[in-house]
């Protein structure tokens, strides 16, 4: 963890840059020391069926969610998450200044008794 997932628009398609967002992410909360990178992991959903608002074509949306094992203070997760949501809205900038776009984040924290992985990275990045 944690576990970044991104549902958009398809009418944004073309105008993301993923890779730029998740490597910005990634440093982010590994940066933090709270977060192993060998469990961070991104992906993004294109939804080609959507409607926003009143269903204009040029309207858009993009949700990120972030899901986060259990454990971590109250202080933390509240910084990680508004450090989340302006690397996210600092990465969308170019096109909200274009276009009409709605922007969501959430933060969900993981029940460790219903959370099951089972994860071989994690030893590439131990330190001897």
């Amino acid at each position: 963890m944690p576990h970044f997932v991104v549902d958009y628009s398809g009418n944004l398609h073309d105008r993301l840059d993923f890779q730029a967002l998740f490597k910005d992410l990634h440093e982010y909360v590994v940066s933090t020391g709270a977060f192993p990178i060998g469990g961070v992991r991104s992906r993004a959903i294109r939804c080609d069926d959507f409607r926003v608002a009143d269903g204009r074509e040029d309207f858009a949306y993009l949700n990120l969610s972030l899901k986060i094992g259990h454990g971590r203070d109250m202080e933390l997760k509240k910084e990680v998450a508004e450090q989340v949501f302006k690397i996210l809205c600092d990465w969308m900038k170019p096109i909200t200044d274009e276009s009409y776009v709605q922007i969501s984040f959430e933060m969900t924290e993981l029940d460790p008794v219903l959370k099951f992985n089972k994860n071989n990275i994690h030893p590439l990045f131990k330190k001897d």
